[in-house]
């Protein structure tokens, strides 16, 4: 009996396509995302809010009702959690999602408030590998898609194969990331 390797390899290919394509698309994500890390932070959406402290800088402490009047103002008041003075003419203020950096002598701060990017911040939180198990099962990935690569050489055959069109596109393809290695 012989064995048909073709048939094999196209089995291979296929199934290995199959049961990866969902981590396939994770990985193809969240590298888009990474790939332009130094343009937005693909994991959150942070936006801030110039914001004014009504009251004026004296001796008298601040009091939780000040804080709770101020951040009534900028609706924020139900996010409220803590605050303090890190300095004498500094207050930050904690809240859900945020919190507020405020000067105390110019009265002027910033309300910065962070929201999860849907999709993104999974698929990066997968891609960092968050544990053991799925840095097992990411690694078993990558060893598929390393035969998925080798057995996508050998499913055509004739002149769309690896000896003949095949060849060529494979030669430029592996030789692209070597060229830019060798520019950078």
């Amino acid at each position: 009996m012989t064995i048909n390797w073709r048939k094999w390899n196209r089995v291979l290919h296929r199934d290995l396509g199959y049961f990866f394509f969902g981590l396939t698309i994770i990985y193809a994500l969240s590298g888009i995302a990474l790939n332009h890390i130094n343009d937005w932070n693909p994991s959150y959406n942070i936006t801030t809010r110039d914001v004014i402290w009504p009251y004026l800088q004296n001796d008298n402490p601040i009091t939780e009702g000040q804080v709770l009047e101020f951040l009534d103002l900028y609706g924020e008041k139900k996010n409220y959690k803590k605050f303090y003075k890190p300095q004498g003419d500094q207050l930050k203020i904690f809240i859900k999602n945020g919190n507020i950096d405020l000067n105390l002598v110019t009265g002027q701060g910033v309300l910065e408030k962070i929201k999860r990017r849907p999709i993104f911040h999974q698929v990066n939180f997968l891609h960092y590998n968050p544990g053991k198990v799925w840095t097992w099962f990411s690694d078993l990935f990558c060893i598929s898609l390393i035969l998925i690569a080798f057995t996508g050489l050998f499913i055509n055959q004739g002149k769309n194969s690896i000896t003949g069109r095949g060849a060529v596109l494979t030669g430029i393809g592996v030789l692209i990331p070597i060229l830019f290695l060798i520019i950078n």
